[in-house]
């Protein structure tokens, strides 16, 4: 009887009350829906995932729902013409799925992996930027960001064709020897270098072509957001905001 009083005292005042535990439903990593998730429990999802969460240290990170939408956002993209770029890599959860998922096996196609493997560059966050700076600094704290390249580097060793390369965006973006790109991920946390990769690869993005942001709508990073809204509009594009914080432009 309690119970049942406080869900209808926190409804009556505009509050959606449901038990996160529940297996009917989605809820994690920012995401909360009753509506179908029935790809959670598609094998080959399934075995992509695990694959990832492997790559990650074996931490489940529980952002299911941003890997579905990064395969799917592959798979489009593997129908151009093109390498795939990923800036952000960390312990390469997502880009091992993907790897893993399609197979990687095209011996026209490189897969370039673009990070520090040292944690953000701290002055690149600009001054709009400050939560994402202390939440940044939380996480090297924690031990989040991955700093052993080779640990990375065997990790993808059992995959031709990709090439890990180790430095900050945008120097680093010379080094990246595609001519054309099929699928671009940033995932950097930090406006300044996923602008300077957009505005980098767009030109070699064929028609088709794919960018995916991992962290465009998350919530505390509106500056990110504001920044890539301004240069896909001097660009000709416009991003489509997604429910799990992610952003998408196909080219």
């Amino acid at each position: 009887m309690l119970k049942r009083w406080v869900r209808g005292w926190l409804e009556s005042r505009g509050y959606v009350v449901f038990n996160t535990r529940s297996l009917v439903g989605y809820a994690q990593d920012g995401l909360f829906t009753f509506n179908s998730d029935h790809f959670r429990r598609d094998a080959a999802f399934r075995a992509a995932y695990a694959r990832g969460v492997r790559a990650n240290g074996r931490v489940d990170p529980g952002t299911e729902w941003r890997v579905h939408i990064a395969l799917w956002a592959a798979g489009l993209a593997l129908r151009v013409e093109g390498d795939f770029v990923e800036c952000g890599v960390n312990g390469g959860l997502t880009s091992t799925a993907i790897l893993e998922r399609y197979g990687w096996s095209d011996p026209a196609r490189r897969f370039w992996l673009v990070d520090t493997f040292a944690g953000p560059v701290w002055e690149q966050f600009a001054q709009a930027e400050g939560g994402r700076v202390e939440a940044a600094h939380d996480a090297m704290a924690r031990g989040a960001y991955v700093t052993d390249v080779e640990r990375v580097r065997a990790n993808f060793a059992q995959w031709a064709g990709v090439e890990v390369v180790q430095g900050a965006v945008p120097e680093a973006l010379a080094r990246v020897q595609a001519e054309r790109v099929a699928f671009l991920h940033l995932d950097m946390n930090c406006a300044f270098p996923e602008r300077a990769a957009l505005e980098h690869f767009w030109p070699k993005m064929p028609a088709g072509g794919v960018v995916l942001f991992d962290d465009y709508a998350y919530f505390g990073n509106e500056e990110l957001a504001r920044t890539i809204d301004e240069a896909a509009r001097g660009l000709g594009a416009e991003v489509v905001s997604l429910p799990t914080g992610q952003g998408l432009i196909v080219r």
